[in-house]
Protein backbone atom coordinates (compact mmCIF):
# COMPACT_ATOMS: atom_id res chain seq x y z
CA UNK A 1 0.00 0.00 0.00
CA UNK A 2 1.41 3.49 -0.81
CA UNK A 3 0.04 6.39 0.52
CA UNK A 4 1.40 10.44 -0.26
CA UNK A 5 0.49 12.73 2.40
CA UNK A 6 1.20 16.23 1.30
CA UNK A 7 2.13 19.16 3.71
CA UNK A 8 -0.16 22.23 4.85
CA UNK A 9 -1.61 23.43 1.13
CA UNK A 10 -1.26 27.67 1.04
CA UNK A 11 -3.90 29.23 -0.53
CA UNK A 12 -4.62 29.51 -4.68
CA UNK A 13 -0.30 29.00 -5.08
CA UNK A 14 -0.42 25.58 -3.22
CA UNK A 15 -4.15 24.75 -4.88
CA UNK A 16 -2.18 25.37 -8.43
CA UNK A 17 0.72 23.35 -7.37
CA UNK A 18 -1.75 20.24 -6.32
CA UNK A 19 -3.76 20.76 -9.96
CA UNK A 20 -0.39 20.83 -11.86
CA UNK A 21 2.12 18.12 -10.05
CA UNK A 22 -0.14 15.59 -8.18
CA UNK A 23 -1.53 13.78 -11.39
CA UNK A 24 1.61 12.77 -12.11
CA UNK A 25 3.23 11.96 -9.16
CA UNK A 26 0.31 9.78 -8.75
CA UNK A 27 0.94 8.07 -12.27
CA UNK A 28 4.38 8.31 -11.87
CA UNK A 29 4.60 6.58 -7.66
CA UNK A 30 1.57 4.20 -8.12
CA UNK A 31 0.33 5.80 -4.91
CA UNK A 32 -3.17 4.09 -3.74
CA UNK A 33 -4.02 6.78 -1.50
CA UNK A 34 -3.10 10.91 -1.36
CA UNK A 35 -4.04 12.93 2.04
CA UNK A 36 -3.38 15.93 2.41
CA UNK A 37 -3.97 18.94 5.24
CA UNK A 38 -6.59 21.45 3.93
CA UNK A 39 -6.38 23.63 6.79
CA UNK A 40 -4.82 26.67 5.16
CA UNK A 41 -6.30 26.51 1.09
CA UNK A 42 -9.25 29.28 1.55
CA UNK A 43 -7.17 32.36 1.40
CA UNK A 44 -4.31 30.84 3.40
CA UNK A 45 -6.92 30.53 6.51
CA UNK A 46 -9.43 27.61 6.65
CA UNK A 47 -11.02 25.66 4.15
CA UNK A 48 -14.53 26.25 1.59
CA UNK A 49 -16.82 23.71 -0.14
CA UNK A 50 -15.45 25.11 -3.55
CA UNK A 51 -12.14 24.72 -2.43
CA UNK A 52 -12.24 21.45 -1.27
CA UNK A 53 -14.04 20.13 -3.97
CA UNK A 54 -11.10 21.69 -5.94
CA UNK A 55 -8.46 19.74 -4.29
CA UNK A 56 -10.50 16.41 -4.44
CA UNK A 57 -10.90 16.82 -8.14
CA UNK A 58 -7.49 17.24 -8.30
CA UNK A 59 -7.19 13.46 -7.21
CA UNK A 60 -6.89 14.19 -3.05
CA UNK A 61 -8.85 11.06 -1.65
CA UNK A 62 -8.67 12.62 2.02
CA UNK A 63 -8.61 16.05 3.70
CA UNK A 64 -6.88 16.67 7.14
CA UNK A 65 -7.33 20.03 9.04
CA UNK A 66 -5.91 21.43 12.50
CA UNK A 67 -6.81 24.83 14.51
CA UNK A 68 -8.09 26.35 11.35
CA UNK A 69 -10.70 24.05 10.58
CA UNK A 70 -13.57 26.32 11.64
CA UNK A 71 -12.04 29.90 10.42
CA UNK A 72 -14.23 29.50 7.48
CA UNK A 73 -17.96 28.88 8.43
CA UNK A 74 -19.33 27.92 5.34
CA UNK A 75 -17.59 24.27 5.49
CA UNK A 76 -19.11 23.31 9.19
CA UNK A 77 -22.26 21.39 7.60
CA UNK A 78 -19.99 19.87 5.53
CA UNK A 79 -17.84 17.73 8.17
CA UNK A 80 -20.85 15.60 8.89
CA UNK A 81 -21.52 14.75 5.04
CA UNK A 82 -19.62 12.47 2.99
CA UNK A 83 -17.28 14.56 1.88
CA UNK A 84 -13.55 13.41 3.21
CA UNK A 85 -13.00 15.84 5.41
CA UNK A 86 -11.34 15.12 8.61
CA UNK A 87 -10.52 17.36 11.91
CA UNK A 88 -8.70 16.33 14.52
CA UNK A 89 -10.24 13.40 16.75
CA UNK A 90 -9.35 14.72 20.19
CA UNK A 91 -11.57 17.67 20.21
CA UNK A 92 -14.61 17.99 22.64
CA UNK A 93 -17.16 15.18 22.48
CA UNK A 94 -20.28 16.81 20.54
CA UNK A 95 -18.40 18.81 17.95
CA UNK A 96 -19.23 19.21 13.90
CA UNK A 97 -17.21 16.17 11.82
CA UNK A 98 -15.11 13.17 12.35
CA UNK A 99 -11.71 12.47 13.41
CA UNK A 100 -10.85 9.25 11.38
CA UNK A 101 -11.81 7.42 8.12
CA UNK A 102 -10.95 4.98 5.92
CA UNK A 103 -10.10 5.63 2.29
CA UNK A 104 -9.13 2.65 0.21
CA UNK A 105 -8.32 0.36 2.96
CA UNK A 106 -6.05 2.91 4.92
CA UNK A 107 -7.61 4.15 8.25
CA UNK A 108 -6.55 8.10 8.12
CA UNK A 109 -6.54 9.68 11.46
CA UNK A 110 -6.24 13.15 12.18
CA UNK A 111 -4.99 14.30 15.77
CA UNK A 112 -3.94 18.03 17.13
CA UNK A 113 -1.10 18.67 19.47
CA UNK A 114 -1.63 20.54 23.32
CA UNK A 115 1.93 21.86 23.26
CA UNK A 116 1.98 25.84 22.52
CA UNK A 117 -1.32 25.08 20.85
CA UNK A 118 -4.90 25.07 23.17
CA UNK A 119 -6.55 22.69 25.54
CA UNK A 120 -7.75 20.21 23.41
CA UNK A 121 -8.59 16.36 24.63
CA UNK A 122 -5.42 14.60 25.25
CA UNK A 123 -4.14 13.52 21.66
CA UNK A 124 -2.33 10.31 23.17
CA UNK A 125 -5.37 9.05 25.10
CA UNK A 126 -7.50 9.85 21.88
CA UNK A 127 -5.61 7.59 19.69
CA UNK A 128 -5.62 4.47 22.81
CA UNK A 129 -9.22 4.88 22.57
CA UNK A 130 -9.84 4.70 18.78
CA UNK A 131 -7.38 1.49 18.81
CA UNK A 132 -9.08 -0.35 21.33
CA UNK A 133 -12.42 0.01 18.98
CA UNK A 134 -10.78 -0.06 15.39
CA UNK A 135 -11.41 -3.76 13.65
CA UNK A 136 -8.49 -5.58 13.09
CA UNK A 137 -8.64 -4.60 9.28
CA UNK A 138 -7.64 -2.92 7.58
CA UNK A 139 -4.27 -2.74 8.96
CA UNK A 140 -2.63 0.72 7.10
CA UNK A 141 -3.05 3.66 9.78
CA UNK A 142 -2.04 6.45 8.92
CA UNK A 143 -1.73 9.69 11.15
CA UNK A 144 -1.53 13.67 10.29
CA UNK A 145 -0.46 15.25 13.97
CA UNK A 146 -0.98 18.63 13.49
CA UNK A 147 1.02 20.20 16.19
CA UNK A 148 3.85 22.54 17.31
CA UNK A 149 6.00 21.01 19.47
CA UNK A 150 8.75 19.12 17.77
CA UNK A 151 8.99 16.90 21.36
CA UNK A 152 5.24 16.63 20.86
CA UNK A 153 5.39 15.05 17.60
CA UNK A 154 8.20 12.80 18.14
CA UNK A 155 6.91 11.02 21.70
CA UNK A 156 3.50 10.28 19.33
CA UNK A 157 5.69 8.62 17.27
CA UNK A 158 7.88 6.85 19.68
CA UNK A 159 4.24 6.35 21.75
CA UNK A 160 2.60 4.89 18.69
CA UNK A 161 5.74 2.83 17.09
CA UNK A 162 4.57 -0.41 15.79
CA UNK A 163 0.64 0.44 16.31
CA UNK A 164 0.25 2.40 13.18
CA UNK A 165 1.99 2.88 9.84
CA UNK A 166 3.17 6.22 10.00
CA UNK A 167 3.24 9.23 12.17
CA UNK A 168 3.63 12.72 9.84
CA UNK A 169 3.84 15.94 11.66
CA UNK A 170 1.62 19.11 10.08
CA UNK A 171 1.27 22.42 11.09
CA UNK A 172 4.76 24.46 11.68
CA UNK A 173 5.04 24.45 7.66
CA UNK A 174 9.07 23.86 7.60
CA UNK A 175 9.81 20.39 6.55
CA UNK A 176 11.64 18.56 8.56
CA UNK A 177 14.69 15.97 7.57
CA UNK A 178 14.49 12.73 9.93
CA UNK A 179 12.16 10.98 7.61
CA UNK A 180 13.00 7.16 9.00
CA UNK A 181 11.31 3.93 10.11
CA UNK A 182 11.29 3.75 13.78
CA UNK A 183 12.22 0.07 15.01
CA UNK A 184 8.61 -1.43 14.66
CA UNK A 185 7.70 -0.27 11.96
CA UNK A 186 6.19 3.11 11.82
CA UNK A 187 7.40 5.65 9.89
CA UNK A 188 7.82 9.09 11.01
CA UNK A 189 8.72 12.31 10.32
CA UNK A 190 8.10 15.36 12.54
CA UNK A 191 6.74 17.83 9.91
CA UNK A 192 6.18 17.19 6.25
CA UNK A 193 6.31 20.47 5.29
CA UNK A 194 4.03 22.91 3.49
CA UNK A 195 2.68 23.30 -0.34
CA UNK A 196 2.62 26.84 -1.41
CA UNK A 197 4.77 29.86 -1.87
CA UNK A 198 8.68 29.46 -1.74
CA UNK A 199 9.49 32.77 -1.09
CA UNK A 200 7.12 33.98 2.47
CA UNK A 201 7.24 33.19 6.14
CA UNK A 202 5.39 30.00 5.94
CA UNK A 203 3.60 31.23 3.31
CA UNK A 204 2.57 34.55 4.14
CA UNK A 205 4.23 38.08 2.82
CA UNK A 206 7.23 38.00 4.12
CA UNK A 207 7.06 42.02 4.05
CA UNK A 208 3.99 41.72 6.26
CA UNK A 209 5.30 39.37 8.22
CA UNK A 210 8.13 41.16 9.14
CA UNK A 211 5.88 44.51 9.72
CA UNK A 212 3.93 42.62 11.94
CA UNK A 213 7.28 41.77 14.20
CA UNK A 214 8.46 45.07 14.34
CA UNK A 215 5.38 46.74 15.08
CA UNK A 216 3.46 44.08 17.33
CA UNK A 217 0.34 45.67 15.19
CA UNK A 218 -2.07 43.37 14.51
CA UNK A 219 -2.84 43.61 10.51
CA UNK A 220 -4.12 40.86 7.91
CA UNK A 221 -1.12 38.77 6.30
CA UNK A 222 -1.31 38.16 2.59
CA UNK A 223 -0.16 35.14 0.87
CA UNK A 224 3.14 34.91 -0.59
CA UNK A 225 4.06 35.00 -4.77
CA UNK A 226 6.20 33.38 -6.90
CA UNK A 227 7.38 30.32 -6.93
CA UNK A 228 5.84 27.27 -5.20
CA UNK A 229 7.05 23.97 -3.65
CA UNK A 230 5.22 20.74 -2.78
CA UNK A 231 6.10 19.15 0.29
CA UNK A 232 4.97 15.77 0.67
CA UNK A 233 5.66 12.17 1.94
CA UNK A 234 5.34 9.15 0.40
CA UNK A 235 5.23 5.87 2.62
CA UNK A 236 5.00 2.29 1.88
CA UNK A 237 3.43 0.13 3.99
CA UNK A 238 2.32 -3.42 4.21
CA UNK A 239 -1.43 -3.68 3.95
CA UNK A 240 -1.33 -7.60 5.81
CA UNK A 241 1.25 -6.32 8.89
CA UNK A 242 0.45 -2.71 8.48
CA UNK A 243 4.46 -2.47 9.08
CA UNK A 244 5.41 0.89 7.09
CA UNK A 245 8.50 -0.51 4.83
CA UNK A 246 10.03 2.91 3.16
CA UNK A 247 9.24 6.30 3.61
CA UNK A 248 10.42 8.76 1.12
CA UNK A 249 10.62 12.90 0.92
CA UNK A 250 8.70 14.18 -1.88
CA UNK A 251 9.66 17.99 -3.04
CA UNK A 252 9.28 19.69 -6.19
CA UNK A 253 8.92 23.71 -7.23
CA UNK A 254 7.11 24.77 -9.70
CA UNK A 255 7.28 28.42 -11.68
Amino acid sequence: MLVLAIGDIIGRPGRRAIKELLPDLKQQYGVDVVIANAENVAGGLGLTPATADELLEAGVDVLTSGNHIWAQKEIVPYLDSEMPILRPLNYPPGVPGRGYLISNQVVVVNLIGRTFMSNYDCPFRAMDKLLAELPAQPTVIIIDFHAEATSEKMAMGKYLNGRVSAVLGTHTHVGTIDTRLLSQGTAYVTDIGMTGPLDSVIGDDADTVIRRFLTMIPHRLSIGKGKVIFNGILVEADDKSGKATSIERIYQEIE
